[in-house]
Formats: C-alpha cells, structure tokens, sequence
C-alpha cells in the first residue's frame, strides 16, 4: 500500500519503511510527524483520491536526521564587461522515515 503525501510545496509517493528528504520540517531527531494532507491512499482496486485530500486519512514517519544538502554554486558572468559574482546556497532538509499509513 503507498500513499501520496504533500509538504514543503512538493508532492511524495510513499510507503511504510521509506526514507527520504523533505524541505525542512520543525522537530528533532526520533519526534514523530503526522502528515494531513494525504492526496490518494491505497493500492490497486482499493485506491482512493482525495479531491483534494482524502477524508481522514493520515501518514505517520519520524524524524531521522536534520542536515544541510551539497552546496549550490550560482556563477553570474557578462563577457568583455568585467563582471563576475560567485554565490553559493546550501539548502536545509529533514530525512524522515515512514512509520505507518492510517486512512
């Protein structure tokens, strides 16, 4: 059974067990997190969609680590005019790791 989960502006296809990266979530290590917006749940014949979310259906996972990602680097450059900036961005993540789907 999967669910599609939806947070930090993306969308997740889960199922009990996996771990992944997620935008950057409140908490610290070993908290448990309730995901509300559950976009469809089940498998096979027994899929259910939501329209939008489906009604009372929620995900469980638990927080694994809080860290930073590889750093991004942004190179802005113009020829023949003497223009150059060097920026780097490293963004912040949650991996969480799939308890249980409840719905």
């Amino acid at each position: 059974m999967y669910a599609v989960i939806r947070t930090g502006g993306k969308q997740y296809r889960v199922k009990q067990g996996d771990t992944f990266n997620v935008e950057r979530l409140p908490g610290e290590m070993g908290e448990k997190i309730t995901f509300g917006e559950v976009l469809a749940l089940g498998e096979g014949e027994t899929l259910k969609i939501g329209a939008p979310l489906v009604a009372g259906a929620t995900v469980t996972a638990s927080i694994v680590a809080q860290g930073r990602a590889a750093k991004v680097l942004v190179f802005k450059f113009k020829r023949r005019k003497n223009y150059q900036r060097k920026k780097g961005h490293r963004q912040y993540f949650t991996r969480i790791r799939i308890e249980a789907l409840h719905g």
